[in-house]
């Protein structure tokens, strides 16, 4: 069971190490006008994405439903708390499906979003991250 959960949190920071950095490099792409950037930020970008966030995802749901088979799916039918965080988890998933869809537009070049607009979007895995740390250990409902 320990090395379930430790597995589960490795990859759960994984993931969130990619949802922090992906979205900073389209900050610098989107301020790159020379050739040589903009080309480097796409492979960064392309390799952070399916190299390391997708199976980071991937991964920590793997090993985060065999936490809870294990623990017995039933015995949390009634914890708000856990349903809160699966809420969050589903929006976290639309937001890295998000992050593939500017990774997309970045590659064909059509990106159409300022490099200011791509540091407030940054943000948002951090209020994630809270919500679902407080949800997990806390357990405030």
């Amino acid at each position: 069971m320990l090395w379930v959960k430790a597995l589960h949190l490795i990859f759960m920071v994984t993931w969130f190490a990619g949802l922090f950095y992906l979205p900073r490099l389209f900050v610098y792409h989107a301020m790159s006008t020379d050739q040589t950037s903009i080309d480097r930020f796409k492979i960064m970008e392309r390799k952070l994405f399916f190299g390391i966030m997708t199976p980071g995802a991937i991964l920590t749901f793997v090993f985060g439903f065999w936490i809870l088979l294990m623990n017995g799916w039933a015995s949390y039918s009634g914890e708000l708390w856990l349903h809160a965080k699966l809420a969050c988890l589903l929006l976290l998933l639309v937001y890295h499906i998000y992050c593939g869809k500017f990774l997309m537009a970045f590659k064909n070049d059509r990106n159409k979003h300022s490099h200011i607009w791509y540091r407030w979007f940054n943000e948002i895995p951090v209020v994630f991250l809270v919500a679902i740390v407080i949800l997990a250990v806390v357990r405030p409902f």
